[in-house]
């Protein structure tokens, strides 16, 4: 009977338990929901949802959702904003449920109340509290940053999806588009992009992140890529991958500048942030744990390339940043952008600190800053399992500090629904297979065909396609008229096999050019793509003026026609090179070549010595050279095109050494000589104050050579200005055995021009450029000191030397310019400081530069 009974107590005891534990859990409200503006119906974060009654509440996230579990019967949630009335809403004690919410705009009616004001207070840092509590914020950010921690790692997602924007009715109701209406995306009118959008490209890339302080390092697993492909015959997908990750960069509000598009901007939480920015608190939340302050900042000047928004600090002694929106007023100095908005939350560590848990990035683009179509761009980035201070082994850190796993192209939709860290839209899942469909309608690829003839200047037939059509037709004074047809094969014809080809035809002097070349690529990729490793053999019988030297532009090229002064000195050339690039995905890179070189003048150049004491004449200067290039560009990324691809600049160096053998009675080589050259060229990045480019060169020629194969410096009598010639020499003015330059390229990017009230409405751009030159030719290169060399070049028609050796004075050109009229040309008035007297030459004058830059 005892046992009967102790058991029952137990059994009795055990119910009241589980009873009151299943109250305890019948309490627990949990409460989750997106809010939105109620008029655009946008999305809204870090809105703050507080429990009405009790301390309890969270903040939305950078979507706008919330979810929070409650503690109690309570029946009431209360969202708050800072320019939205506060909305209350009923909630069902002890289930879990989804409440949505939107806020309207809280626009109080002031019509009846008159205030009058005394004199405006100035502004001013000296006792503000919003700056006292920025500097608290400037002196904690390098614990608060993630690299604080001796180890990092994360998981990470990231998302870029582009639309075209603003899009008319009538655009959409085009013939083209009248069966493919499901590509539109429809949206309140007043949100970011406008009503219309034709979604049109999108990647998605998940990877894993590590980081370690000491020796520092980051590395980045791509563990899967996904990405729209667009037909190679008319976009490169690779490089307009490169060009969308160059325009939305991560932002890191812990450093002093942000990059955004081609430029940095000053981070609200910068050292000189004060100097620079007006701070406000607009808000403090002292529902949250722990407490936050709203600060909101806006620019001193507004037409500066600085950010407004508002700022969440943390009072808990951290002063960190718990959220950030981040935007740019109407009136920066910034070309094309329509409006921008970043969104930054963090998530709390266990120790307290926050780490950075998700951006979202979106920029709205036109030509017209208020009417028309434009390009809509969204980056979002989702950081799940954060952990500290957990060493890995040291594989993971070593080699490239990004990584692709060879299967990360080759995931399934399975993979992608279960692996996200975050939702897709509708538009945004379809448009894979969208634009698949778009790319079947005849129209479109009649458009893309006409937009990839004007922006690359190559017209597709398949394997093969013709260009580049700027080069068809141009003249100077040796060819006059000249025609030229050419083009190269493309990878619908092989994925190893190159060949390209020209020839062209001077009416002048009736004489045919030509060029071919062969390539062979070594590692299943482009030619243009990184890392490269090919081997090309070319032949090249063309004409060639001595210093032109140019970077991405065809010689050819129908605009380079027009030069000032005389210039009808040239070369026949006949050229066989072999050349081997190896690239390594540590950006360093070697180029071993092998060249014969035949030169004979022409035109008014001619090559003459005096041998035995009298005027010998020299048809042709035969070479053969041995080259070895060496080129190192840390991170170095490219615009990567179907001409050429290009280098964008960045604040890492560049660094390149050659080294050229000349050897007589090699395949003809009437010459020994070796060259070595070294360049180092790197941009610097001021803030406010712009940024700056600078090449440092140096050369030294050991052995005895004619001036042709000497370094006949760089020159430029055209009128477009160009960053590495000397715009004001003349060519074959000037040749070295040995010689030092640099050059100083510095845009303030509007600073001074912001201030001035006529000319802060143009975004004109202030630039300043200097060159300097530092050379000679020694003995044993001076034709005067040994006659078996040829001559320099004097004039045919005043009998005057048009080519000299430098000085003990170096040569010096300066300019100061505008730059961003309309938006894309630079004009520079350039004047030359030393070597005046000589004959020819152009002591000053306005060179001109086209260039799209944001």
């Amino acid at each position: 009977m005892n046992i009967i009974i102790q058991v029952s107590k137990k059994l009795s005891l055990l119910a009241v338990a589980m009873l009151l534990t299943v109250m305890a859990f019948a309490q627990n409200t949990v409460v989750q929901g997106t809010i939105r503006d109620a008029k655009t119906k946008e999305t809204l974060p870090y809105v703050s949802v507080a429990v009405v009654g009790t301390t309890q509440g969270v903040n939305t996230d950078m979507n706008g959702r919330y979810r929070i579990t409650i503690n109690g019967t309570y029946t009431q949630l209360q969202a708050s904003y800072v320019g939205y009335k506060t909305v209350l809403k009923n909630i069902l004690p002890s289930r879990e449920q989804t409440v949505d919410i939107l806020m309207g705009d809280d626009a109080k009616l002031l019509s009846e109340v008159v205030v009058k004001a005394g004199k405006k207070k100035k502004y001013s840092n000296k006792n503000n509290p919003a700056v006292e509590l920025i500097r608290k914020v400037i002196a904690n950010r390098d614990k608060n940053r993630s690299e604080a921690y001796d180890y990092t790692q994360y998981k990470q997602y990231e998302k870029m999806f582009f639309s075209l924007s603003n899009l008319s009715d009538k655009f959409k109701n085009r013939k083209m588009f009248r069966n493919y209406q499901f590509l539109f995306q429809e949206q309140d009118s007043t949100a970011i992009g406008g009503k219309n959008l034709l979604p049109m490209y999108m990647e998605e890339k998940l990877s894993d992140n590590y980081y370690r302080k000491d020796p520092e390092r980051k590395k980045q697993i791509v563990t899967a890529h996904k990405q729209v492909k667009f037909d190679e015959n008319f976009i490169d997908n690779e490089g307009l991958q490169q060009y969308f990750n160059r325009m939305y960069q991560d932002i890191e509000i812990y450093d002093n500048n942000i990059s955004l598009l081609s430029n940095q901007i000053l981070s609200p939480i910068a050292n000189s942030a004060p100097a620079f920015y007006k701070f406000f608190i607009t808000d403090t939340l002292k529902d949250q744990s722990p407490q936050l302050v709203e600060l909101s900042f806006t620019p001193r000047n507004t037409t500066d390339m600085l950010f407004e928004g508002r700022i969440y600090i943390t009072l808990d002694g951290n002063y960190a940043v718990e959220n950030a929106v981040l935007s740019v007023n109407k009136n920066i100095n910034l070309n094309f952008v329509r409006q921008m908005m970043a969104t930054l939350t963090f998530a709390k560590n266990p120790d307290g600190r926050y780490h950075l848990s998700g951006s979202d990035l979106k920029m709205d683009f036109g030509i017209n800053k208020n009417k028309g179509g434009g390009i809509f761009g969204q980056r979002t980035v989702t950081i799940q399992d954060f952990a500290i201070n957990q060493a890995q082994p040291k594989t993971i850190y070593d080699g490239p500090a990004v990584v692709t796993s060879l299967d990360a192209e080759d995931k399934s939709d399975m993979f992608w629904q279960s692996n996200r860290l975050d939702t897709l839209s509708v538009q945004q899942r379809d448009i894979y297979k969208n634009i698949d469909s778009l790319q079947t309608i005849p129209s479109f690829k009649r458009t893309m065909d006409l937009i990839t003839l004007f922006i690359a200047g190559y017209k597709n037939f398949g394997p093969f396609e013709v260009g580049p059509v700027n080069t068809f037709y141009s003249f100077n004074p040796v060819e006059g008229f000249r025609l030229r047809l050419g083009g190269r094969t493309t990878t619908a014809l092989s994925e190893r096999y190159y060949f390209e080809t020209y020839g062209a035809y001077g009416f002048k002097d009736e004489k045919f050019k030509y060029f071919l070349s062969a390539t062979y690529s070594l590692n299943d990729k482009s030619i243009y793509r990184f890392p490269q490793n090919y081997i090309r053999a070319s032949f090249q019988h063309d004409t060639k003026i001595p210093g032109q030297e140019l970077q991405f532009v065809q010689e050819s090229s129908f605009l380079l026609s027009f030069k000032r002064g005389n210039n009808d000195m040239w070369l026949y050339n006949d050229i066989f090179r072999l050349d081997y690039v190896h690239e390594f995905r540590n950006h360093f890179s070697y180029n071993l070549g092998f060249k014969t070189w035949s030169q004979s003048p022409a035109g008014a150049l001619y090559f003459q010595n005096n041998l035995n004491g009298q005027p010998n004449n020299v048809r042709t200067l035969s070479t053969t050279e041995l080259s070895l290039q060496l080129r190192y560009a840390p991170h170095e990324k490219f615009y990567q095109g179907k001409l050429y691809r290009t280098p964008i600049p960045d604040k890492y160096p560049i660094f390149m050494v050659q080294y050229n053998q000349g050897v007589r009675d090699l395949f003809g080589g009437d010459y020994n000589y070796q060259s070595i050259t070294a360049n180092i060229n790197k941009r610097f990045y001021w803030s406010q104050f712009g940024y700056t480019d600078i090449w440092l060169e140096g050369n030294n020629i050991f052995g005895q050579a004619p001036f042709p194969l000497l370094d006949i410096h760089r020159a430029n009598q055209s009128y477009a200005f160009q960053f590495q010639s000397y715009n004001l020499m003349n060519f074959l003015e000037f040749v070295s055995d040995h010689y030092a330059s640099i050059t100083i390229d510095h845009s303030f990017n509007g600073f001074f021009f912001n201030k001035i009230p006529l000319l802060k409405k143009l975004k004109w751009r202030e630039v300043v450029d200097f060159k300097s030159l530092w050379g000679g030719i020694r003995n044993q290169n001076n034709p005067a000191l040994h006659p078996e060399l040829l001559n320099f070049p004097v004039s045919t028609e005043t009998g005057l030397p048009i080519t000299y050796s430098l000085g003990n004075d170096p040569y010096m050109e300066g300019s100061v310019g505008i730059s961003n009229i309309f938006k894309l040309l630079r004009v520079d008035y350039v004047k030359r400081f030393s070597y005046l007297d000589n004959p020819g030459i152009a002591k000053s004058g306005f060179r001109f530069f086209v260039k799209f830059d944001f």
